[in-house]
């Protein structure tokens, strides 16, 4: 039950994650990886690891974003 909930906030954290990929909007990571920090912390709770790696790796994506943009683009 866990996981699923993982996987659907990891889901969003990504959905969101493609969108902040706009020029000028990487300032939206920000709220991208606080979003994937709850979803990882709930699919740890959980015995499968899908939802924690797939939000292990938004949360990577939107932090190199972050260091090429600068932290605001």
């Amino acid at each position: 039950m866990f996981n699923i909930a993982s996987l659907l906030i990891g889901i969003i954290a990504l959905a969101m994650a493609a969108f902040a990929f706009i020029p000028l909007l990487g300032w939206m990571n920000w709220f991208v990886i606080p979003v994937a920090i709850v979803g990882m912390g709930v699919g740890i709770i959980s015995k499968r690891r899908t939802g924690t790696n797939l939000n292990i790796a938004v949360i990577i994506i939107c932090a190199l974003r972050l260091m090429l943009g600068g932290g605001i683009f």
